[in-house]
């Protein structure tokens, strides 16, 4: 094969052509011509050959280098990716960053008030359980049916993203959770409130993977775990800002308007998901091809990014595994079992953390909420902090099974009583830091080790099969306290959960850290 410089002089020494002229383009189709180009397709331009074969024979395989391309008859400027489809760092950086500053910072903004929105009944529960006469079994429930609909509506959603688009779907998503969320104030009756909780899990069921699925539409594999990851820790920042905010609507609206505080927390904090649902449907843009804020070359550098790795994708595929085969393999349903632990772990201190403060520290409202900045604020700089160490150092298997390690330890330390307000604090901050740190380093164990179309398939299984915790977690918790008045017996509940969290993930990464799918399905 020619080298590259041997192929430069050959076809500067060769007569070239003539090229048909073709008429100016509109923005437009100068984007569809471009995205068809880096597909594989050249527009309006002349057969492409090697430079040593006859013309249009190119039989002996020497193609022009993948890095100079051809559009509408007019050569270009060098590809944004390299010979191997590797995205050029020095263009490749300012062009995602500019991307992760338009996108991630408001999705983050909604992922605060879904989140918000979903645990906002801890607090609720402070006056609501009385007023509705609810114990904490019938309370649970209603905090946990949530993750009912949660489960049937999650992969129907994502397939109506794939639809209509994410700015027609995720907006039109939150403007109904705000409402449904506000709603949940004229539950008067537990069957009312177990119906609202329902139907708010089935909402934003399309939210949280809708989000993952719409930055695949941006980003590479190279960049996409990272961001992910930065996305996520709106889980820690939502309980940092939105508890002391919960608990000072809880202490000063009392009974203003003839409405009392729990049904001005449901309406206050519903109004904000639907303002900002509103915003997103002309913020977002479905993907970099329609987005009007990027310039030319960015949407071409996107476009041809995106391109290669969906080639590269298609040339994996032979090698990919039928979708049985992620139901067949044991790392699938090993893996459920560890979010399930995991996710037991995060709705305990979720719904029930202003419950515990309130018994071991404080009554009021407002203080409970200030109390909450201090353990969400720490777990949410604990959870960037490992995640990024357990990136540079490569290592998961080990920071994975000491997050849960820790978060068994101090959890089961909750429910010791005699504590001073002081210790009880540092005991529910560890805890909590130890979830969200097992949390942020979890997705990166089954994404290595599962692969092709069973891995599509098994990570969203493991979604699902895991946010199940997110029902039995409250629901649990909610009969042990009806019938056990000690607090040590819900913690030893959610304590054995992440034990066998930890435990099911030794198992799981027994042999080598990358493994395919087959070798798993046929022992």
């Amino acid at each position: 094969m020619l080298q590259f410089d041997e192929w430069i002089q050959f076809n500067l020494s060769r007569p070239r052509p003539a090229l048909a002229k073709t008429p100016p383009q509109s923005q437009k189709g100068f984007r569809q011509n471009s995205l068809a180009e880096v597909a594989g397709k050249t527009v309006n331009a002349a057969p492409r050959t090697c430079g040593v074969c006859p013309k249009k024979s190119n039989r002996h395989g020497h193609p022009p280098p993948s890095h100079f391309r051809m559009v509408n008859s007019e050569p270009l400027s060098p590809s944004p990716v390299d010979a191997v489809g590797t995205p050029r760092p020095d263009i490749g950086k300012a062009v995602y960053r500019k991307v992760t500053w338009r996108l991630i910072p408001f999705l983050f903004l909604c992922y605060i008030l879904s989140y918000v929105d979903r645990v906002n009944v801890g607090f609720a529960k402070l006056q609501m359980q009385q007023d509705l006469g609810m114990s904490d079994t019938m309370f649970g429930i209603g905090m946990g049916v949530f993750f009912i609909g949660y489960f049937l509506w999650e992969v129907p959603s994502n397939i109506m993203l794939q639809k209509v688009g994410a700015r027609r779907w995720l907006g039109p998503i939150m403007i109904v959770w705000g409402f449904i969320s506000s709603a949940s104030m004229f539950a008067k009756t537990p069957a009312l409130f177990y119906t609202l909780r329902f139907v708010l899990g089935t909402v934003e069921s399309g939210f949280f993977p809708g989000v993952v699925l719409y930055l695949t539409f941006w980003y590479p594999r190279a960049y996409l775990a990272k961001t992910i990851s930065m996305f996520m820790s709106a889980i820690a920042l939502a309980g940092a800002f939105g508890s002391p905010f919960s608990g000072w609507i809880m202490a000063r609206t009392g009974t203003t308007g003839g409405l009392a505080s729990w049904q001005w927390l449901f309406l206050l904090e519903g109004i904000p998901s639907a303002i900002v649902g509103v915003i997103a449907l002309f913020y977002l843009s479905d993907g970099p091809a329609s987005a009007p804020w990027l310039k030319a070359e960015e949407r071409d550098f996107l476009l041809h990014s995106l391109a290669e790795e969906e080639a590269l994708k298609r040339r994996e595929s032979g090698s990919r595994h039928s979708l049985a085969d992620a139901f067949r393999c044991s790392k699938v349903w090993l893996f459920c079992l560890v979010y399930f632990g995991a996710v037991v772990a995060n709705y305990f201190v979720g719904f029930w953390m202003p419950e515990i403060i309130k018994s071991g520290i404080t009554k009021d409202p407002w203080h409970i909420g200030l109390v909450s900045i201090i353990p969400w604020g720490c777990g949410a700089c604990a959870m960037i902090w490992f995640g990024h160490h357990s990136d540079v150092t490569g290592e998961r298997r080990w920071h994975l099974t000491t997050a849960l390690l820790i978060s068994a330890l101090f959890v089961f330390l909750s429910g010791v009583r005699g504590m001073s307000p002081v210790v009880n604090v540092a005991v529910l901050t560890f805890a909590v830091a130890g979830i969200m740190c097992s949390i942020s380093t979890f997705w990166a164990l089954p994404s290595a080790m599962l692969s092709g179309a069973a891995a599509a398939v098994g990570l969203a299984w493991i979604n699902s099969v895991g946010n199940l915790g997110g029902f039995v977690s409250p629901y649990a918790i909610g009969w042990i306290r009806d019938h056990h008045s000690n607090p040590i017996y819900p913690a030893l509940f959610v304590a054995a959960s992440c034990l066998m969290a930890a435990g099911t993930v030794l198992l799981a990464t027994r042999r080598r850290p990358v493994e395919s799918v087959a070798s798993d399905s046929a022992s």
